[in-house]
């Protein structure tokens, strides 16, 4: 096997190396590119480029294949928790006993936001979308920590319980200051995803009642949002980590990436979907051929992906999830129905199988969110708490990598040639 490619440019041959990973993921090295020849490559929205090295995420999207460190993502889901996949992600390995209770500790003693903080939800309007406020809030949060400017390498452990920690402290208080309700403080005594439903939905004299399938289901969805290579936000916190901001600043830049609906918000863009076929009284079958058609306006959400070419393994499992969940809770949803009847239609119409297009993460997710009661302007903000440790463990990798440097991507420019400045007397 050779290890080096040919280049063949204005008559000359140049040598690259080619690198291989430990899935036999092969790719051809051209940092020395422009020393080389003054060219640089051509890859609009990096379809093909590889921005890093990684030990974290890997992802065969020819196959539906998704690992943690290794693991797969179909063994996490059954087996783990959403707090020991963060353990995995950002340590590199699953913790024992202690380390595991040792980490929950630490979120639980990091969970409580400064009181100052409380000062700036009030500035926000009622009809704030709580995404602008997650990135702010976690911004903000950060003014807290002085320690973090002065050496983040050594603070990074306690720095990443808290942003694990507080993340779904400010979402919680995001949405009760949405429908203004009074602060909920979380509880000691619960556990992660369990304290978060309650500081949603308890009552400041009475609190939520905890259904267990309920809390299993959105840990899930946490666990299965917990990272997934270099997609959009993740690359942003990279990104801004490269500058060596600390990792309270890289995660609101995470999370503004995350917040457009090509991205994370495609959870509510599906649930916005169904529920407009539900209402115009559709089971799917119109929606379906007015998607084939380009002219029609409509779009089908939730199938598709940039990385996978075959069934998203994360929505087998999570559909089996929503299947269970809305079975224990009794309840039916017209608008899971209909899922189903478009899930069936798409694998089998000749169109869409033509193009690849399966279920993806966000088809299912929003109605078991929907089932649970967060609303959909929250489904994002789910998305955010989850991908929290994926970013964590992205920002670490940058920080400890010694041949790290500020990415700064070149460009082709297109626009007008030399020009003269004139004075504005001059001017037509």
């Amino acid at each position: 096997m050779s290890t080096n490619a040919e280049l063949k440019l204005d008559g000359k041959t140049y040598s690259l190396p080619v690198v291989e990973g430990t899935e036999q993921e092969r790719a051809i090295d051209v940092t020395t590119l422009r020393n080389q020849t003054g060219h640089i490559t051509l890859d609009d929205g990096y379809a093909n480029t590889g921005s890093c090295y990684s030990k974290i995420t890997f992802i065969d999207g020819e196959r539906g294949i998704l690992r943690y460190r290794g693991i797969p993502i179909e063994e996490l889901a059954e087996k783990s928790t959403f707090i020991e996949v963060a353990y995995l992600l950002i340590q590199g390995r699953l913790p024992n006993r202690a380390e595991l209770r040792n980490f929950s500790e630490l979120l639980t003693r990091n969970q409580l936001l400064h009181e100052d903080l409380k000062f700036h939800f009030e500035g926000f309007p009622s009809n704030a979308h709580p995404m602008a406020i997650l990135s702010s809030m976690i911004n903000a949060a950060s003014c807290f920590y002085p320690e973090l400017l002065l050496d983040p390498k050594t603070q990074f452990e306690i720095e990443a319980a808290r942003l694990i920690s507080q993340v779904r402290t400010i979402a919680a208080f995001s949405y009760r200051k949405s429908r203004g309700l009074p602060i909920i403080y979380p509880k000691p005594a619960y556990k992660y995803t369990a304290n978060f439903l309650h500081m949603m939905f308890s009552d400041p004299y009475q609190d939520y009642e905890l259904n267990p399938e309920a809390v299993r289901a959105l840990d899930l969805i946490f666990l299965l949002h917990a990272d997934h290579e270099q997609n959009c936000s993740t690359a942003t916190v990279r990104m801004v980590a490269s500058s060596r901001a600390n990792v309270f600043a890289s995660a609101a830049a995470g999370v503004c990436a995350l917040w457009g609906p090509l991205h994370g918000g495609a959870n509510q863009a599906v649930l916005e979907m169904l529920d407009q076929i539900h209402r115009e009284g559709d089971d799917g079958s119109k929606f379906i051929q007015a998607a084939k058609d380009k002219q029609s306006g409509k779009r089908l959400m939730g199938f598709g992906h940039r990385v996978y070419k075959n069934y998203d393994p994360r929505a087998k499992i999570i559909k089996r999830a929503c299947d269970d969940l809305l079975g224990k809770l009794h309840r039916g949803d017209p608008l899971l129905d209909i899922a189903k009847h478009l899930e069936q239609a798409v694998l089998s119409d000749a169109y869409f199988v033509e193009r690849k297009l399966y279920p993806n993460v966000d088809f299912y997710s929003g109605i078991i969110m929907r089932a649970i009661g967060i609303p959909v302007e929250m489904f994002t903000v789910m998305f955010a708490i989850g991908r929290m440790p994926g970013w964590i463990a992205n920002y670490r990798e940058v920080m400890e990598d010694p041949h790290s440097r500020i990415y700064r991507p070149r460009q082709i420019y297109t626009g007008d040639g030399l020009r003269h400045y004139v004075p504005l007397e001059e001017r037509p």
